[in-house]
């Protein structure tokens, strides 16, 4: 290894505990955004509602990517899936094992790194990811990765946006990024949807669904 591969190398590890050290930070506060938390009845039913519209029919084995406190992955376990969660942080991962055993549901988080999930090839149903691809170096090469995770005929879903505060990324970027191999590939307008978010919102946020 030379020595300039491996400054690139530390720098890349060293941004990702930073990463980890301000994730864990959030934990204790991470619920309290409407959309995080899913406290409010009309926030957690809407959720519901959009994952039930776009998840498939039958009992499935889903992937959550970047999985928070678990919020999404307890609400599709409720909906009757087999859920795995993969997160950064350490401490969200123990905030959404807590809330699994809270609602008697059998969920298996893991710390794991998102951009290199340490997992079985084709093993699932559906990779979904909410609000992490657009702080991902390479996007295009993640979407690569995780696509390699589904089984034929999967379903990738990706709920992101381009928020006021400069953060994220346009769904055009998305589409641009996903691998060519995908079909049935769609975007939906999630912004006008105030339900999801708590209020209404005036930026840029969607869900782009494709298939393997």
């Amino acid at each position: 290894m030379t020595n300039s591969s491996a400054t690139v190398e530390k720098s890349a590890a060293e941004k990702l505990e930073e990463s980890r050290r301000y994730w864990d930070s959030e934990a204790s506060m991470f619920d309290n955004e409407p959309d995080h938390g899913l406290r409010d009845p009309i926030v957690r039913c809407a959720w519901r509602d959009l994952l039930r519209e776009n998840l498939p029919t039958t009992v499935s084995v889903i992937l959550d990517i970047g999985c928070g406190t678990g919020s999404l992955s307890l609400l599709m376990a409720e909906l009757g899936h087999t859920v795995t969660g993969i997160d950064l942080s350490p401490k969200m991962i123990r905030q959404a094992q807590l809330k699994a055993k809270s609602a008697q549901r059998q969920i298996a988080f893991h710390v794991m790194e998102a951009s290199y999930p340490k997992l079985t090839p084709q093993k699932y149903d559906v990779v979904l990811c909410r609000h992490l691809l657009w702080a991902l170096p390479k996007p295009a090469d993640v979407l690569q990765r995780w696509t390699m995770l589904l089984k034929p005929n999967g379903r990738l879903l990706l709920i992101e946006g381009d928020w006021h505060t400069g953060a994220g990324l346009k769904a055009k970027e998305i589409l641009k990024a996903l691998p060519s191999r995908l079909t049935n590939v769609s975007h939906h307008e999630l912004s006008g949807q105030s339900d999801l978010w708590g209020g209404p919102v005036a930026d840029e946020r969607y869900l782009v669904s494709a298939h393997t």
